[in-house]
């Protein structure tokens, strides 16, 4: 009787034991294809998730028993870490804050988890935003914000810091810093070359990352050898590999040309010796290129596209699309010559980053969307700028690599993004078809999950539901630029 009271005694004991060692978990997703965006490989996993936080990871046939509160089955789709997008902008003054909040919605309707704000006059707003995000109170991205930009006296976007001396600068940076700021955003419209440069050295001495403009009377190897850690659009690229850059730098500081004019003569002067040595120096400085490669096609057609029956459209406020009305008008006064001109760039620009790519200079995609940047929309925008990279020549997993994967490089954050891994935090998206067959399958979302939370198809249909819903424009005027 003694003997099996205690074989009793121990299955009780062993079953307690066993009970006691299953794993819980908030959320696992079995039985996905998980791309590896470093390799490319794609792996059938079970990602295990809790608090917000990828636990682990396990291949198929090494998942144990555990314990948890929901479960997606998969089976037939594709994971990714959470889109990125590196280039977009809150802004328009107090009167379009609604406006822009709605955009958060259309980010994660179309599985942008992180957004890398560009300088805008809302910082207040951005950081209440990212408050709420944070506490789960708001829907929406991740948001790494530069805060205002730092620009000359008299710049073009409100909010700007001027800078006209080296206490200005310093004076800059400490505003920054106690936002405090993710990174440092350099405008071009009315710095001097030399305080722009003074910027960069001054903010490479407080450790902090540095992207910009270029001020067209700096050379491209003066930014980078001050230390700037990625260039925004294209423009300030193609001049780093004319070979004329020094003669346009010297007629712009003569005011002899101006910036536009400047255009058809880099790109008549680009040169592959020249520009081979560029893309080495940028690679060889760990410096970023944003080549904002859908809204630079989208303004250059503005004359031939009717944009009025654009889909998402319906998702921007009045005021919103109040702000377009200055590139529509500036395109209508342009000449023939400069319209032609503006679309041979464009062309231009399309070979100009496959052959950075090619050069193995680290790309960030960006949409440049958001007030101002007529039919550039927040969301939809970022998967356009990933099908320009690739019918460009970029290959679909380079496409998707400046997207997550670099931004995250770039802003310092791949402890916590960038790809699928334990003790990342849980941003991803669930595809119902494979991008690296078609980079267009991004778009395909099944699922969307937010620091662990996880959006269903439906739930992404109610956000775009509920992004129509577009807040009253308050009484004040917009500003048309």
């Amino acid at each position: 009787m003694r003997i099996l009271l205690l074989i009793v005694f121990c299955a009780a004991l062993n079953l307690n034991c066993s009970l006691e060692e299953k794993e819980q978990f908030d959320l696992v997703i079995q039985n996905g294809n998980s791309i590896d965006l470093e390799t490319g490989n794609i792996t059938k996993q079970s990602i295990f998730i809790s608090e917000g936080r990828i636990i682990k990871v396990n291949d198929i046939e090494e998942t144990n028993s555990f314990e948890v509160k929901k479960i997606i089955d998969a089976s037939g789709k594709f994971i990714l870490p959470g889109f990125w997008d590196n280039h977009v902008h809150f802004r328009g003054g107090d009167s379009l804050i609604d406006a822009n909040k709605n955009f958060l919605n259309l980010f994660i309707a179309n599985g942008i988890t992180t957004v890398r704000d560009a300088g805008g006059d809302l910082t207040t707003a951005i950081l209440d935003w990212r408050k709420q995000i944070a506490e789960g109170s708001l829907v929406g991205p991740t948001i790494f914000t530069s805060g205002p930009k730092i620009d000359g006296v008299a710049g073009t976007w409100e909010g700007s810091l001027e800078v006209e001396n080296e206490i200005d600068v310093r004076n800059a940076l400490d505003i920054l810093q106690r936002i405090p700021s993710d990174y440092v955003k350099l405008y071009d419209s009315k710095i001097s070359g030399e305080m722009y440069l003074k910027t960069i050295v001054e903010a490479e001495k407080r450790d902090l990352i540095v992207s910009g403009h270029m001020p067209f009377t700096v050379e491209l190897n003066q930014a980078v050898d001050s230390g700037i850690d990625a260039i925004e659009h294209l423009y300030y690229v193609m001049k780093g590999c004319a070979s004329n850059e020094k003669e346009i730098t010297q007629q712009l500081k003569n005011n002899e040309i101006g910036f536009w004019d400047a255009m058809p003569l880099l790109m008549e002067n680009y040169e592959d010796s020249t520009a081979q040595k560029m893309f080495f120096h940028l690679k060889g400085n760990n410096v970023y290129v944003v080549p904002t490669l859908h809204i630079g096609k989208t303004l250059s057609y503005l004359d031939e596209v009717d944009h009025s029956n654009d889909k998402y459209l319906k998702y921007m406020s009045t005021g919103i699309i109040k702000t377009y009305e200055g590139r529509i008008n500036r395109v209508k006064k342009s000449t023939q010559k400069a319209i032609a001109d503006r679309k041979e760039l464009d062309r231009f620009f399309g070979k100009l980053a496959n052959s950075l790519n090619e050069a193995g200079v680290g790309l960030l995609a960006g949409s440049d969307s958001g007030a101002y940047n007529s039919y550039t929309y927040p969301g939809i925008s970022l998967h356009n700028e990933l099908q320009a990279m690739v019918a460009n020549g970029i290959s679909p997993l380079n496409a998707l690599k400046t997207s997550a994967y670099n931004g995250s490089k770039f802003l310092k954050k791949e402890a916590d993004y960038g790809n699928i891994s334990p003790g990342k935090v849980a941003d991803l998206v669930i595809l119902d078809a494979n991008p690296l067959d078609n980079i267009e399958n991004t778009q395909k979302i099944h699922t969307v999950i937010k620091s662990g939370k996880t959006h269903s198809k439906e739930q992404l249909r109610g956000l775009l539901e509920a992004a129509k819903t577009i807040p009253p424009l308050k009484e004040e005027s917009i500003f048309i630029r």
